[in-house]
């Protein structure tokens, strides 16, 4: 919890490790982008369930007085990620697990090098070498396994254990879950971040580190070639912008699906949560509904969040909130079936002392995404392209150079009081669920940001570590909200009363008077660190 008088600065993480790494760059003068990639860099190490190298990243960056500008880090499909290719190999559908799921190029730390050069415009930043100090430090004396990544590990290990590379970097040396609490170490991507240090993070992409993961990827047989690495440059984006009653809101464009989480709010603007009971049975139904309004539109032109691209922004204009709020009916929950399904990812955020915010989403897809790591580098590669078909003519269908549908979108929004929010959550189809109740909770009811992040979550649909489709509801809203839902038409499920199902939330504010706060979920092992 940071809440209180305010601090300067600060940062948030799922992980206590990464936002202090953030804070201690804070502390030497470094901006919120610099002590982003310093948190990004532990987290990686940290929480290598959740995140990696070896993964994509989306930001969303505000300068003081500035509309936000978003940075996509995504990668594509290699040289040889075909169909036919897959077919051969006696594929009729998307491996989600192995070396053929290993078929995007890792994106995450190109991302890294394009926001520091956005942050060397502004004046000089500090080296690598001190960014990846803490990075690197964990990996080399090791980090204490958390209560997720066991659990993780231990519900996965069945599809995991016999990949190239598991084993060796993310079981005991006689193949068990390491437990929670144990010092774990992993020295080769400890010498990973240590070259990139020296030889800069283009290395990943064109150099010796480039090197080693595209012959780690041949030999399992990947479809990613060194001619991939070399091509990936992560791309400045423009972020969509959506007119609240309270503020402006921000989130990013396709591939992700940013147009949804401002869709939801949007929707939400318009329905009048103010007058309703704030955990009541009302409040959750007309978000779930919500969520069925933005997850039809994005299923019924799946092909705007491809690289063919769509102005989904024209969802976002007040006519078609409008009638997206109208169609809803307050009493009965509409039809449902399956979407994306789950997904893993932390989102971070930093607030420094200038006010640049930063909100910034990292991930591996699937728990270790592929569960391929690379000896060469102690990488573990992600499994983004699980998301496309092997359907000739679909508009998912793989290919070399297409990109993947994402999940993945960090949000900000500038409020009419003059607060700056950076906010978000991890969880596939859970972020845009997360992202309005926990800034419905701040904005509308005006709860401080760690009430907002801790209080009682639901979730539509499928989540990250949890396959079933139907209305997950924390146990700690009353029964009478459970049995009104259940009357309404809505299949539910009772999780635990601080449920990981519903994802790792958190919020960082700026006040007008530039003081900062904060709030981590309870659900994860994060932390808010603030800064004078």
């Amino acid at each position: 919890m940071a809440w209180g008088d305010g601090a300067q600065a600060g940062a948030v993480a799922p992980h206590a490790a990464a936002a202090v790494a953030a804070a201690r760059v804070l502390n030497d003068g470094g901006g919120a982008i610099e002590a982003m990639v310093a948190a990004a860099a532990v987290i990686a190490v940290v929480y290598p369930h959740m995140t990696g190298l070896g993964g994509d990243g989306f930001w969303l960056i505000r300068e003081p007085g500035c509309d936000p500008y978003g940075i996509d880090a995504g990668g594509a499909a290699g040289a040889f990620a075909t169909p036919d290719a897959y077919k051969a190999r006696g594929h009729e559908t998307m491996p989600m697990r192995g070396p053929l799921a290993a078929n995007t190029v890792a994106g995450t730390v190109g991302g890294w090098e394009l926001a520091l050069s956005c942050a060397q415009r502004q004046g000089p930043v500090l080296p690598l070498e001190r960014l990846f100090e803490d990075a690197i430090g964990y990996a080399e004396r090791g980090f204490p396994v958390t209560e997720s990544q066991a659990a993780s590990t231990a519900g996965r290990l069945a599809e995991l254990r016999g990949l190239p590379g598991f084993r060796e970097h993310f079981l005991t040396p006689d193949g068990l879950v390491p437990a929670r609490g144990t010092l774990w170490q992993q020295p080769a991507l400890a010498a990973t971040l240590r070259s990139l240090a020296q030889r800069g993070l283009r290395d990943f992409y064109e150099g010796e580190i480039a090197a080693r993961v595209a012959a780690d990827l041949a030999r399992v047989a990947s479809p990613v070639a060194v001619a991939d690495l070399a091509a990936f440059r992560a791309r400045r984006v423009r972020p969509l912008r959506m007119a609240h009653s309270l503020g402006m809101l921000y989130n990013l464009p396709p591939p992700t699906q940013g147009a949804l989480s401002l869709l939801m709010l949007g929707i939400l603007d318009r329905v009048g949560l103010e007058r309703l009971p704030r955990e009541g049975a009302d409040m959750i139904h007309l978000a779930a509904e919500a969520a069925k309004r933005a997850f039809g539109l994005r299923d019924r032109h799946k092909g705007w969040f491809l690289e063919s691209g769509g102005d989904v922004a024209e969802w976002l204009e007040s006519g078609r909130l409008d009638a997206e709020a109208r169609a809803i009916d307050r009493m009965q929950a509409a039809p449902w079936q399956a979407t994306q399904g789950p997904a893993d990812t932390v989102w971070l955020g930093v607030i420094d002392h200038e006010g640049r915010a930063v909100s910034f989403i990292q991930s591996l897809y699937h728990e270790f995404g592929s569960g391929v790591v690379l000896p060469g580098t102690g990488i573990c590669w992600q499994n983004r392209g699980a998301s496309f078909s092997l359907t000739a003519g679909a508009v998912d269908c793989i290919g070399p150079g297409r990109r993947p549908y994402h999940t993945l979108n960090p949000a900000i929004a500038t409020l009419n009081d003059g607060r700056v929010l950076a906010y978000g959550a991890m969880g596939g189809d859970g972020q845009p669920q997360t992202q309005a109740a926990v800034f419905t909770r701040l904005a509308l009811y005006g709860d401080d940001p760690q009430a907002a992040v801790s209080a009682p979550r639901w979730l539509l649909g499928r989540a990250w570590g949890d396959p079933s489709n139907d209305l997950k509801i924390e146990a700690r809203f009353p029964d009478a909200v459970f049995q009104e839902l259940e009357r309404r038409g809505h299949h539910i499920a009772r999780l635990a009363p601080f449920d990981e199902t519903v994802g790792h939330a958190g919020m960082l504010v700026r006040d007008a008077h530039g003081r900062v706060f904060g709030g981590a979920d309870p659900r994860s092992d994060g932390r808010v660190v603030l800064v004078d």
